[in-house]
């Protein structure tokens, strides 16, 4: 299944190339899909992600691959701080902890995923959330979310960790 992709370009992004793309940073918006796109669109807001997905699986490309997007804030993983440097940021619209990912959800990742895994060769130890980079600042995905998620990665793309 392909799911719709439409582009809305966020004014919060860096032009300058990254080095290298590490992975994704997983976030959940809390808000809907429309009022997540109205900010990250908000020149004032100063936040931004590389994509969005809605419950019914609409992606919407806030930020090209190619630059930075504000979604880390500060941050580390893996020792690196400033994750927005080099990792991808993809959000679910919807709050985690109220509600599960969708179906939907899941599988417009994957498909976004896909290409990109290959591309920047990367592996499931790449793959984090927005709590683990940022810990005590920011509880996004759900933990229980979070393991079903990287599951499905894991099944999907990866090899066994």
């Amino acid at each position: 299944m392909s799911f719709p992709a439409i582009t809305r370009l966020s004014p919060n992004r860096d032009c300058a190339v990254p080095n290298e793309r590490r992975g994704i940073v997983f976030h959940h918006t809390v808000i809907s899909f429309e009022e997540t796109i109205a900010l990250m669109t908000d020149p004032a807001r100063k936040v931004s992600y590389h994509c969005v997905i809605a419950a019914d699986g609409t992606r919407a490309t806030l930020v090209p691959d190619e630059q930075v997007a504000w979604h880390a804030g500060i941050s580390s993983f893996r020792g690196r701080t400033g994750c927005n440097a080099f990792m991808l940021g993809l959000s679910f619209a919807g709050d985690t902890y109220a509600a599960p990912l969708t179906d939907a959800q899941i599988g417009s990742a994957l498909e976004w995923i896909g290409p990109r895994w290959s591309r920047y060769g990367w592996t499931i130890e790449g793959m984090t959330d927005h709590r683990q980079v940022a810990p005590g600042r920011k509880d996004d995905l759900n933990p229980a979310e979070w393991d079903r998620l990287r599951q499905i990665l894991q099944d999907t793309f990866g090899k066994p960790v």
